[in-house]
């Protein structure tokens, strides 16, 4: 296990230092501060081996209960997910909070509520999650097999917020914004005031590209972006990579939306068509993980939306 203490934070430290036991692929946990952690899985694409919990997850600890950011991609993850818990403490897990409708925000809320959790999601993550239910069940089970995702069952939220909820647990308080859209339309981030540590769910990415998928809307994205800037976390743990300050943040998530909105809105100011974004040159972020293989599909995807804004 990795700990991250103020000051001493490097992110030269970020070599795995504990695998969580599993039969599948481990997931790196990192601790941010005392009773907080970040759980890090595989970055590539969803899979048998990752049980569709290639993302980021989080852990805050308290004597009153355990909080967990993100149930996993199935109910074979949420299982891998509870065993990294038992490993890092003995208290129940009381909440399970969706950070937003991509399938590991919320296909293992079925295995939790079992558990005794109770399911926390923004209203708009929950009407997304619910919308694109089929399509999502039905990629899971492609890429996962339909053995290793057998038996996991959509489940939405228990308690449901517009804006912001809050969660005080002892001493800690726990607040959970969903600034508006991002990657997915109910994306929240986690934020302990205390500590300054927040959990971006899929606002941020960091160590791999991020995705422009058809339910992502990247203005409004930064506009959520900068909700998480005005608060200056001193940790930021996205929903895909490691656990950093937030100047990563911005370089790898804020800076690549910029850029290539800038880009197509050149493209469309000239009357350049969707090969054109094809081609636009990202060889500035090829260093983040799966950069080779969805950049020209974030281009062409994002070349279709800003055609109608």
């Amino acid at each position: 296990m990795r700990r991250i203490a103020g000051a001493l934070f490097l992110i030269a430290a970020f070599l795995p230092a504990l695998k969580a036991a599993a039969e599948t692929a481990p997931l790196d946990i990192v601790e941010i501060d005392q009773g907080v952690y970040a759980l890090v899985g595989q970055m590539a694409q969803r899979s048998a081996d990752n049980l569709g919990n290639n993302a980021t997850f989080g852990l805050i600890v308290t004597a009153q209960g355990a909080v967990l950011i993100d149930p996993g991609g199935s109910a074979r993850g949420a299982a891998q997910l509870h065993r990294i818990v038992r490993q890092l403490t003995d208290q129940p897990i009381r909440f399970v909070i969706d950070t937003g409708g991509q399938d590991h925000r919320w296909f293992g809320n079925d295995y939790f509520r079992k558990q005794g959790a109770k399911i926390i999601a923004s209203e708009d993550a929950v009407a997304d999650q619910q919308e694109r239910a089929d399509i999502q069940y039905q990629a899971m089970e492609f890429l996962l097999g339909k053995d290793v995702f057998a038996g996991t069952e959509p489940a939405s939220a228990d308690i449901r917020f517009d804006k912001r909820y809050v969660l005080q647990l002892g001493d800690l308080r726990i607040e959970i914004v969903h600034p508006g859209a991002a990657h997915t339309p109910g994306d929240s981030f986690v934020y302990l005031p205390q500590q300054k540590i927040l959990f971006a769910g899929d606002i941020v990415y960091m160590d791999r590209l991020l995705g422009i998928g058809e339910q992502s809307d990247t203005a409004a994205w930064l506009e959520s972006f900068a909700a998480i800037e005005a608060l200056h976390p001193r940790i930021v743990v996205p929903g895909h990579g490691y656990p950093a300050p937030l100047a990563k943040a911005q370089k790898e998530t804020r800076d690549y939306l910029r850029y290539m909105r800038a880009e197509v809105d050149r493209i469309l100011e000239r009357g350049g068509d969707i090969a054109e974004a094809r081609n636009i040159d990202q060889s500035a972020f090829a260093y983040l993980a799966v950069a080779d293989q969805i950049a020209r599909r974030n281009a062409e995807t994002l070349y279709r939306q800003m055609e109608f804004e």
